[in-house]
């Protein structure tokens, strides 16, 4: 990653427990606060580009409100089908109450 970090959000936007979604750079992205911490992925599910920041968090899973698919928003991995692919994960900071994100390099 580039460590690039960009501010997206106020720390205080987003509550425990729940995701909300941003535009960082034309990139719409989730942020999910679990545990205090902040976890970024992209905006879109790989099974149907269903907008996975409308869907329930429960723990570190996120469920696609479309089909049900479920991702680790720690790593962007699937934990439950019908997605077969992961989702984008970005590396966040928490600084002065801002949330930054490194959305790394946009060709890859």
């Amino acid at each position: 990653m580039s460590d690039n970090f960009i501010r997206v959000a106020k720390d205080t936007e987003i509550p425990e427990g729940e995701a909300r979604v941003y535009q960082a750079n034309g990139t719409r992205i989730a942020l999910c606060k679990v545990g205090g911490q902040v976890f970024a992925i992209d905006d879109t599910c790989t099974h149907d580009d269903g907008p996975l920041g409308s869907g329930l968090l429960e723990g570190h899973a996120i469920e696609c409100p479309r089909h049900g698919a479920c991702f680790d928003v720690r790593t962007g991995a699937v934990l439950k089908m019908p997605a077969a692919f992961p989702v984008r994960s970005y590396k966040t900071l928490i600084q002065n109450g801002e949330v930054l994100v490194d959305l790394g390099d946009q060709d890859s």
